[in-house]
């Protein structure tokens, strides 16, 4: 689904700069936020896609906006995977019982992330 509008909340630059490349070069459109509320003010103006929403952010931290934008009629619509370096046992099902619609594992698999995208992008969740 190239050219689709994917948001990307990210604080740490380096990983915002890596995880945008890739999408991009995948024909992809980008929307970048570094903190939670940024995210969420983006989402609710430019209706993404998909949310790619690192979890732990100064601020409103990932969980928090992902459920104000669940909690929106405008945006609950919107699949939203957690970027995490929560890689303990049981954090991928804590935050899918949270309410995230997928998760990714930091580091980020790089060859993974165009295919989460497009996975999620074609409703095969």
């Amino acid at each position: 689904m190239p050219g689709e509008l994917i948001l990307i909340v990210e604080d740490n630059p380096r990983n915002l700069k890596l995880i945008r490349d890739v999408l991009q070069f995948q024909g992809y459109t980008t929307l970048e936020a570094e903190t939670g509320e940024a995210g969420v003010t983006l989402a609710l103006e430019r209706q993404p896609a998909l949310i790619l929403m690192d979890v732990q952010l100064p601020g409103m931290d990932g969980s928090a906006a992902m459920q104000a934008l669940k909690a929106d009629t405008s945006t609950r619509h919107i699949p939203i995977i957690a970027l995490t370096a929560l890689a303990m046992k049981g954090d991928e099902k804590r935050l899918l019982a949270e309410g995230f619609d997928g998760y990714m594992a930091k580091p980020i698999a790089i060859k993974e992330v165009p295919k989460m995208v497009e996975r999620y992008l074609q409703g095969q969740l």
